[in-house]
This record gives C-alpha cells, structure tokens and sequence, in this order.
C-alpha cells in the first residue's frame, strides 16, 4: 500500500513527532482541567514553619487532626506546595495560549487572506501594517501594552495578539496568493463562485494545514510571551501561580532551592517542544504538498 493510499489516522499514529507532541499536550491538558482534583493541596496554602522543604519531604500538619502532607517537588519561601502551584500554573499557560493563538489565527488569517487574494491597494496597506508592527520588538511590544492595559489575563491576551497577528497574516498572504494562481482557483471562478466564498471554501481549506502549524507555534510563543509578564510581574495578581512567577521567585534561593526555578523551567520548555512538534507533525502528514 503506497503512503498516500494510508488512512490519515494511520499515519499520524507512526509519527513519532505527532504521538510525542500529542502525550505533553495531552498531559498540559489534563493538567489544566483538573487541576481542583489533581493539586494535593491549595497552591496559594502558605505554611510558614516549613519554607524551602526539599522534594520528597513529608510536612508535619500545622493543626493536630490534619493528615501529614507529601510535598513531592518541596516548597516555597512562604511553604507553598510546588506541585500544586505547578498544576495551577499549567491551567494559566493553556488558557493564555489557546485563547491568544486562535485570535491571532482569526485576525491575522482574515488580513492576511484578503492581502493575498485582492491585492492592489488593499494589499499594500495591509503589508504596510505589517510592516510597521514587525519593526517593533515583540516581547518589548508586549510588555509596554500590559503596562497600558494593566495587569491581568485578559491585558496579556489581548497584547500577545496585537503583537502577533503579524505572524499569520504574513504567511496566509503568501500562500493565498501561490493558492490563487492554481487552476481548481479557475475553475471555481468560472463556475460563478465569487471573491469570498473561493476563498473561504476554496482556498482556506488547503491553507488549513498551515495554520495548523502556525497555531500550534503560537501557542508556544504565547506560554513564553506570558511566563516573561509574569516573570516581571505584570501578568495575573501577585501570589497567584504561574510558570514565570515561581521562575521569578525561584531565581532568589537559586542557591539552596534550584528545584525552585528549575521545575518551571523545564516545564515551559517541554511543553513548547511537544506543541512544537505536534504542530509539525500534523503538518507533515496532513498536507498533501509536504508529503509529497
């Protein structure tokens, strides 16, 4: 059987980039939405009597009748349980960076289709924007507009897709316009389709693909982009768990508590990696031009 005729689930399973990257996503995920039932206790708990525990360390109860808590990833300055703060931290990057990567997606994809597909004036003002948003550094960029809009989710959100919108209207422009010289473009304008619906149901489904990837990329750029605003402290309220404050905090007992900054670290960098790679993969399997 030739690898065309391979049913696509079939050949997503062989891949090893799409199983890998689907394993941490699916982990991220189920991280995130069970969070209540999977933290051992409260992440914002504070037990002053026991800060910088090492991981493995078994906590004496700070009331008699409480159970005995295991802190398998140690504690905090204020006694906080990392694991717990861990997994509320992952809810806080999955919701930042499916949120921010679809309304990135939207807006940049609805420019950059109309860029790629009308061209003339409106191309040119379009590609102009771009440029323009594109000479700015973007985290910089981001930082500033959080500053502006104050802090929160939503401001963090809100300036990850004015900042990378760019991303996506760039390379749809491009595909729509290498899509529109093709003939099935032809023939589906000779057939009576007008302007927008060739694009929407014409041309946007073979640049599905793509965006598959470019989404899965930004979400990657989004849980980064947002372990930075926390890590400088204007992302969601202080004390609140997320991956870039407890690298923030972990950084001043660097010394004594590595775990600290450590395990956050790690844990931005593999999930990057795993919506990396799936993205990759996706792509290469289910676009008929890449496998070729």
């Amino acid at each position: 059987m030739s690898r065309a005729a391979v049913p696509a689930y079939a050949r997503l399973v062989r891949n090893p980039r799409v199983v890998i990257g689907a394993l941490i996503v699916t982990l991220l995920v189920v991280a995130a939405v069970f969070a209540p039932w999977l933290s051992p206790v409260d992440p914002l708990a504070q037990d002053l009597m026991s800060p910088l525990l090492p991981p493995g360390t078994l906590a004496e109860p700070m009331m008699a009748g409480d159970p005995a808590v295991m802190h398998w990833l140690g504690t905090d300055s204020l006694g906080r349980d990392v694991v717990s703060r861990m997994i509320w931290g992952a809810r806080t990057a999955l919701i930042v960076a499916l949120l921010a990567a679809t309304l990135s997606a939207l807006v940049g994809t609805v420019l950059g289709g109309v860029a790629g597909y009308f061209g003339g004036r409106l191309d040119a003002v379009i590609c102009r924007m771009v440029d323009v948003w594109m000479a700015f550094p973007p985290v910089l960029l981001a930082v500033v507009l959080v500053a502006m809009l104050g802090t929160g989710l939503t401001s963090v959100i809100i300036a990850i897709v004015v900042v990378d919108w760019t991303r996506f209207a760039r390379i749809v422009r491009a595909e729509v316009r290498a899509q529109r010289q093709l003939d099935y473009v032809t023939s589906a304008r000779m057939l009576g389709l007008g302007p927008v619906r060739t694009l929407v149901s014409e041309i946007l489904p073979n640049v599905a693909p793509l965006l598959i990837t470019l989404i899965s990329l930004e979400m990657g750029v989004a849980i980064v982009v947002e372990a930075i605003l926390s890590f400088v402290g204007l992302s969601i309220a202080s004390g609140e768990a997320t991956w870039g404050s407890m690298i923030g905090e972990g950084r001043l007992y660097v010394n004594q508590s590595p775990w600290l900054m450590t395990v956050p670290i790690i844990a931005t960098i593999v999930s990057v990696i795993g919506l990396n790679a799936l993205g990759d993969g996706l792509r290469h399997e289910l676009d008929p031009v890449v496998r070729k």
